[in-house]
């Protein structure tokens, strides 16, 4: 429609919203507080646009939407967004408290182990699990299935008489005879009484479908939330590197067909920050499991990140990703 009309528009909801006595939405009944959706305009042409709705719940567009006829709702752009929150991104000093709901970039890690990150959840044979790398909640393949991870990780205080908040499920085993390895990764079922908040990122959820290498561009912007060093931004600098020799504390393992991620400002990551999952800035697409970085080179001369593939990952553990 006109934008005028679609102005014209908005001003007759809003005010059918001003005059109404009781709440509108259902989501105020269920103990919400929404009183009104927010309502403005989305451009669809010169000089033509939706009317664009944004509410918390589908009962919500339900009932305001009721009576309209069928020309005006194809006028109208409707998303459900949820709840609406400032957007800060956590502190180091936050990831490394014991905190529930459980989300992504908090301290966890294997009792043997000091600390890594909690990356994001997946499913494995159907249950909720959270995903990190082998060497932060597999001891480097020192552990066993069925064993605890903790949040906090052990170095942020994590004891495994209160802090269990997982079942260590699978990982993929190192190989150091002369065979690439291609992920260090590891998966823990949650137990039943933790709560989460897969969603619950700088900027809200990330995209449901994994980032293949092939459909990245040339200097992609990324970002992930680590343990140590929080919230970063970067850009991924090369793809498909074969030969990532990486010294870990009982053997130089060599990786193939790895991203490479340089920081914008400074190193991208930090000891701790293994097992975050990064994402794609434009559209918000998971795309790696960091695992390793070098302290020096890159544009600032703060290092380099590595990490997985996610599709491969996903893959080699028969995984399927949860956004939110």
């Amino acid at each position: 429609m006109h934008v005028d009309l679609a102005r014209e528009l908005k001003a007759h909801l809003s005010a059918r919203l001003a005059r109404s006595a009781e709440p509108v939405t259902a989501s105020d009944a269920g103990g919400r507080r929404w009183t009104r959706p927010a309502l403005g305009l989305a451009p669809v042409g010169p000089d033509r646009a939706h009317l664009a709705i944004r509410l918390a719940a589908k009962e919500d567009a339900d009932l305001l939407l009721a009576g309209l006829d069928d020309a005006v709702l194809e006028e109208v752009d409707v998303r459900v967004i949820g709840a609406v929150r400032a957007l800060t991104a956590p502190t180091p000093d936050d990831l490394r408290q014991r905190t529930r709901p459980l989300f992504p970039g908090l301290s966890i890690g294997h009792p043997a182990v000091s600390a890594g990150t909690l990356g994001g959840f997946v499913r494995v044979g159907g249950r909720l699990a959270v995903l990190s790398n082998n060497h932060v909640i597999a001891a480097s393949d020192a552990a066993s299935v069925g064993d605890p991870v903790l949040q906090p990780g052990p170095a942020d205080g994590g004891d495994p008489t209160t802090d269990q908040v997982a079942t260590l499920t699978a990982f993929e085993r190192f190989t150091a005879d002369g065979q690439a390895n291609l992920v260090d990764a590891a998966v823990a079922v949650v137990d039943v009484e933790v709560p989460l908040e897969p969603g619950r990122l700088p900027g809200g959820p990330l995209g449901t479908e994994p980032l293949r290498v092939d459909d990245l561009e040339p200097d992609d912007q990324v970002e992930k939330v680590g343990r140590t060093t929080g919230y970063t931004v970067g850009r991924v600098s090369a793809v498909e590197v074969d030969g990532v020799a990486v010294q870990y504390d009982q053997a130089l393992y060599t990786f193939d067909d790895q991203i490479e991620v340089d920081g914008v400002a400074g190193g991208f990551s930090a000891g701790g920050d293994s097992g975050s999952v990064i994402w794609r800035s434009a559209d918000r697409a998971p795309l790696g499991l960091l695992f390793a970085g070098s302290e020096t080179g890159g544009r600032t001369g703060g290092g380099v990140t590595f990490a997985n593939p996610l599709v491969t990952v996903l893959s080699v553990l028969d995984l399927q990703w949860v956004a939110g």
